[in-house]
C-alpha cells in the first residue's frame, strides 16, 4: 500500500510540474498557431536560474524555509525574456510551419550553449533543500510538504488560468483572436501586443516549472530535451490547443512515468509513448482536441 501511494504522490507531483510547460505549450499554440519546441529550453532555464537566486538568497541571509517564493520569483523574471523571444518568432507568423518548428528548434540549440556558458556541463542541484518544509505524514506514508505545496501551487495556476480565460475580457479577446486573428483585428484587437503577452504567459509558465523542479531533481543540460518529449505527449494526449486536455495528459503521462518507474524503469519511455499511439490511433485529436473538419 506504501509503494502504491508512493507511486501516486510521484506520479501527480511530476504531473503537475509537466502541466506547467504543456500549459504555456497549449496556449501558445492555442493563440498563435505555433509549435514552441523552445518550451523545453524555457524550463530548464527556469530550474539553473531558480538554483542561482536561491543560492544568492541563502548567501544575503534567507533562512531555507523562504527558497519557494524566491523560486516563483526566479521563474517569473526570468519568463521576462518572453517578448524578446517572440519578436524573433514574428518573422514566422505567415509562413510554412516548417519554418516555425526549425526556428524553434534552432532556439533549442542556441538555449543549450547558453546555459553551458553560463552554468557549465555539470549537473547543478540544490541539495536536500526541499525538506525545509518538513514532511506530511498520513498513516504509514510520509512525503515532503513541498511536493504538496507545488501540487496545490500548479492545480490553483489551472483553475486560475481557466477562469482568466473564460470569465475575463482579455481573456475572451484571447479566444477571439485564436478562433480568427483577422476578424479580432478588424474589430480593433491589438493582436501584436496580445502575441506578446501570451507568449510571455507561456514561457513563464515554463521557466516557473523549471524553477520548481530543481529541489527535488537535478538541472542538467539534458532536461530541455527530455522535458519537451513528455510535454508533447502530453499535448497529444490531451488535445492540441486544450487547457483541459493539458491537466488530463499530464496526469496520465505523470503517472505513467511514475509506475514505469517504480516497476520496470527500462519501460518508462515505451509505457509514455504506448498510449500516445493508442490516442492516435482511437482519437486523433486527443481525448479534448477538436478534429479538424
Amino acid at each position: 500500500m506504501t509503494s502504491f501511494f508512493d507511486v501516486l504522490l510521484g506520479g501527480v507531483f511530476h504531473a503537475a510540474v509537466l502541466f506547467l510547460v504543456a500549459a504555456g505549450l497549449q496556449l501558445v499554440f492555442g493563440v498563435q498557431r505555433i509549435v514552441n519546441l523552445a518550451c523545453g529550453s524555457f524550463y530548464a532555464l527556469g530550474a539553473y536560474f531558480g538554483i542561482t537566486a536561491v543560492n544568492w538568497a541563502g548567501a544575503h541571509g534567507s533562512p531555507p524555509w523562504a527558497f519557494l517564493p524566491v523560486l516563483v520569483l526566479s521563474g517569473v523574471l526570468i519568463g521576462a525574456i518572453g517578448p524578446f523571444i517572440e519578436l524573433l518568432l514574428r518573422t514566422v507568423y505567415k509562413r510554412d510551419e516548417a519554418f516555425q518548428l526549425l526556428l524553434t528548434f534552432a532556439l533549442v540549440l542556441m538555449f543549450q550553449d547558453v546555459l553551458r556558458f553560463f552554468w557549465g556541463a555539470n549537473p547543478q542541484q540544490l541539495g536536500n533543500l526541499s525538506m525545509s518544509y518538513g514532511k506530511v505524514t498520513i498513516g504509514e506514508v510520509s512525503f515532503p510538504t513541498y511536493n504538496v505545496l507545488v501540487m496545490a501551487a500548479s492545480l490553483a495556476i489551472a483553475v486560475g488560468l481557466g477562469l482568466f480565460l473564460q470569465r475575463t475580457r482579455y481573456g475572451r479577446i484571447l479566444r477571439a483572436t485564436a478562433e480568427n486573428r483577422e476578424m479580432a483585428e478588424a474589430l480593433g484587437a491589438d493582436v501584436r501586443w496580445i502575441y506578446a503577452s501570451v507568449f510571455t504567459l507561456g514561457t513563464m509558465l515554463g521557466t516557473v516549472g523549471g524553477a520548481l523542479v530543481v529541489p527535488t531533481a537535478a538541472a542538467s543540460l539534458d532536461m530541455p530535451v527530455e522535458l519537451v518529449v513528455e510535454a508533447f505527449a502530453v499535448v497529444v494526449i490531451g488535445g492540441l490547443g486544450s487547457m483541459r486536455g493539458a491537466l488530463v495528459g499530464a496526469l496520465i503521462v505523470g503517472l505513467t512515468r511514475a509506475a514505469a518507474i517504480s516497476f520496470y524503469a527500462e519501460l518508462e519511455v515505451l509505457a509514455i509513448y504506448l498510449i500516445v499511439i493508442v490516442i492516435l490511433v482511437v482519437r486523433p485529436a486527443g481525448l479534448f482536441g477538436k478534429p479538424v473538419e
